[in-house]
């Protein structure tokens, strides 16, 4: 018997009573762009940070740094999701535990943090091997016109290195976006738990992940305009600017 394909169950009011199910897959998807949005940022924001240490002079913050990229980066993210939503508020004191078990979006607390700190362990790595790509001179050439250290990466490395990273880190971040979805096995009703549910409710198993594909395709397709955005903005030129560039910093 042939599948019937119906798009008017979209139209449908879902589960819940009072919401179409076209209305929880937008929904879904919000919670999907907001996970990742949010999730992105904690991952460059740890993941430079930690990627600064493993190039650091000092071997403790490199011990520390790789530290944090091994543990991160060999866990899986179910197994690190799991962890942090079922295991880690039993590990804590009983009053901070309950808590956090009793936060409202409880789930996508834990999404947004297992997302970040998973893959700014991946970031970390990108930070430091763009680090490591650049000229040697660049940072002996900026401390000798007088910057120090922290200047000399936030003036003239690190602008550098992000250009650098950016092909790379637009495969990262559509795989965050994607991730997301693994937050459907803690509860959070994002993009592929509102297919689920329109799934298992309506039995509209082809229109609803047919929905959610187009729904990921589209999102990634931003994401990866934004950066393809980026990188044809003028590109630094690296080579022959030891000197130069630590001049512009100055100024």
């Amino acid at each position: 018997m042939a599948y019937q394909w119906s798009w008017r169950s979209f139209d449908d009011v879902s589960t819940d009573g009072v919401s179409t199910y076209l209305h929880n897959m937008f929904a879904g998807a919000g919670w999907s762009v907001l996970t990742a949005l949010l999730g992105a940022s904690l991952a460059l924001a740890i993941g430079v940070a930690v990627g600064l240490m493993r190039v650091s002079e000092r071997p403790l913050y490199r011990t520390l740094g790789a530290i944090y990229v091994e543990i991160f980066r060999d866990i899986p993210l179910l197994v690190q999701m799991f962890l942090w939503y079922f295991v880690f508020p039993e590990l804590i004191p009983h009053r901070a535990g309950a808590w956090l078990k009793s936060l409202e979006y409880g789930p996508f607390y834990t999404t947004v943090v297992s997302l970040g700190l998973y893959t700014a362990a991946r970031v970390a790595e990108q930070t430091r091997s763009a680090i490591a790509s650049l000229p040697k001179g660049q940072m002996m050439a900026s401390q000798a016109l007088g910057l120090t250290r922290g200047d000399a990466y936030r003036k003239v490395v690190l602008p550098q290195a992000f250009r650098m990273m950016l092909p790379p880190l637009t495969s990262e971040m559509v795989n965050l976006m994607k991730n997301t979805s693994v937050g459907m096995t803690i509860g959070l009703l994002e993009l592929t738990a509102r297919a689920r549910d329109m799934q298992e409710s309506a039995f509209r198993v082809f229109e609803a992940f047919s929905a959610a594909t187009l729904g990921y395709v589209a999102i990634n397709l931003m994401i990866i305009g934004a950066f393809r955005y980026l990188e044809r903005r003028p590109r630094l030129k690296l080579k022959n600017r030891t000197t130069p560039s630590a001049k512009e910093a100055l100024s």
